[in-house]
């Protein structure tokens, strides 16, 4: 059973975006698996972007506490 995002780190889904990667690159490519492979890659992608936003957030305020 597949992890919800909420549950899936950024190493995790890292992880997981590079091994799609890697069998998207196969020269034997299931076309009947690729349209969820591509889906799949790009929630991932998004998910690393809101991890990378929340992390800058975080790390501003952080910042701006110092400067205080």
């Amino acid at each position: 059973m597949a992890k919800k995002e909420s549950e899936v780190g950024y190493a995790e889904a890292l992880a997981e975006l590079e091994r799609i990667l890697s069998e998207l690159e196969a020269a034997d490519v299931d076309v009947d698996v690729l349209a969820e492979k591509v889906a799949r890659a790009s929630e991932l992608i998004r998910l690393c972007r809101d991890r990378i936003g929340n992390a800058k957030l975080q790390i501003d305020k952080v910042v701006a506490g110092l400067e205080d």
